[in-house]
């Protein structure tokens, strides 16, 4: 049994789901920056997160600004959507590195997740905790500086010590102007902390990376 072998049948268990028959599941793979789900687009999957990193993100009624903008790298895509039997993605995730998961149809799987009492249970607490922690960051995300939501960002988006995401994504993302990212990065740069190498930047100093991260976002 391989490693992503090992990880389903974890993760099967986690959510009472050993027993089920997930023979018609997919497992579908998304390469850095590649779009998981499209807000507003209908879904044809709920999705068990196997591995990787992926960020959320809900834009405003223009489009162009961001609302929302999470990270995720385990659990349940698409349980709302499950719960309230609305199957119109209510935002956009995208893969920030490989991007592995488990795909079960609505159409097949839905009657009998919702059926699941011991997964519903699970869904209904993890829903619960995603609600408390969406407010506590909301509020504490206010209060923090561009500096430490950079760092925060670059710590879980790296790959093996590389930051691969481009400035302006970067600056949408942790909902700055392109110019103060821009700024701050040179300013890492130059305290030794990261360095650019050709369209990339490397992490040179993790510990001080972490030293200007709020323990929050390391949650």
């Amino acid at each position: 049994m391989n490693i992503t072998e090992q990880r389903i049948k974890r993760l099967l268990f986690q959510f009472h789901l050993s027993d089920m028959d997930i023979g018609n599941s997919a497992i579908l793979r998304f390469a850095p920056g590649e779009i998981v789900l499209q807000e507003g687009r209908e879904m044809e999957y709920l999705l068990l997160v196997v591995s990787g990193k992926a960020k959320v993100c809900s834009a405003s009624t223009n489009g162009k600004d961001l609302l929302l903008c999470h990270y995720i790298s385990e659990g349940i895509i698409g349980d709302v959507e499950l719960m309230t039997g609305s199957h119109i993605a209510s935002a956009t995730i995208s893969a920030m590195t490989e991007f592995i998961c488990i795909g079960l149809s609505y159409k097949k799987y839905e009657k009998e997740l919702k059926g699941n009492l011991l997964f519903v249970n699970e869904i209904g607490r993890k829903l619960a905790l995603k609600l408390l922690g969406s407010s506590k960051k909301s509020v504490i995300t206010a209060l923090h500086t561009c500096e430490e939501r950079l760092c925060a960002y670059i710590l879980f988006a790296e790959q093996e010590g590389l930051y691969l995401e481009t400035l302006a994504d970067t600056a949408k993302s942790i909902g700055a102007s392109y110019r103060q990212t821009f700024r701050i990065m040179n300013a890492l740069c130059g305290a030794g902390v990261m360095r650019k190498e050709g369209r990339i930047y490397r992490i040179v100093d993790r510990r001080e990376l972490l030293s200007r991260t709020p323990d929050f976002y390391l949650e």
